[in-house]
């Protein structure tokens, strides 16, 4: 695959995750599996956002540009984690859907860290290298936050107990 249809191909999945994520967060009844789902829109738009840049930049010079910057916002996933797991209803009103939805999410996320590896393995600019590598270890952080995630939803007792957390109030 070349460099140009590679870019598309990217842009493509970020659209489709971020569409994905804003459909369970005004879906969940969850507030844990709203937010997390709300907040992996955010990120996923603000990847579309600057793959989008490079795919236009490529379009007119011909090259990829060597002022890339190899950041984007922060994400919070797992501060949002923390912060729900001892608020009423984190647990109590998921259901089936949320669970299904974090599954492919993890897909989604484990699918994309691969793809972005693999386009850093295959560059030959190490500003490009380095792009890839960044966000497939954004989809990395992603992936282990949603598996963190569904872990909690699954079982409550043991993840607050992984945690260091007492009880399910969180003390």
């Amino acid at each position: 695959m070349d460099r140009i249809s590679s870019i598309e191909l990217a842009m493509k999945n970020e659209k489709t995750e971020m569409n994905f994520y804003l459909n369970e967060a005004g879906r969940s009844k969850n507030p844990l599996a709203k937010a997390m789902f709300a907040l992996l829109a955010k990120d996923e738009e603000e990847h579309m956002t600057r793959i989008a840049g490079l795919h236009k930049s490529l379009m007119v010079d011909g090259e990829w540009p060597e002022d890339v910057p190899i950041e984007v916002a922060g994400t919070d996933i797992r501060e949002t984690l923390d912060s729900l797991v001892s608020k009423r209803g984190s647990i109590e009103d998921h259901d089936d859907d949320d669970i299904k939805a974090l599954e492919k999410a993890i897909e989604f996320e484990g699918s994309g860290e691969k793809f972005y590896m693999e386009l850093s393995e295959s560059a030959a600019n190490r500003a490009e290298k380095d792009f890839f590598r960044f966000l497939s270890g954004i989809e990395r952080e992603h992936r282990l936050s949603l598996m963190d995630s569904l872990n909690y939803l699954k079982n409550p007792e043991t993840w607050m107990e992984e945690h260091e957390k007492s009880g399910l109030d969180g003390a």
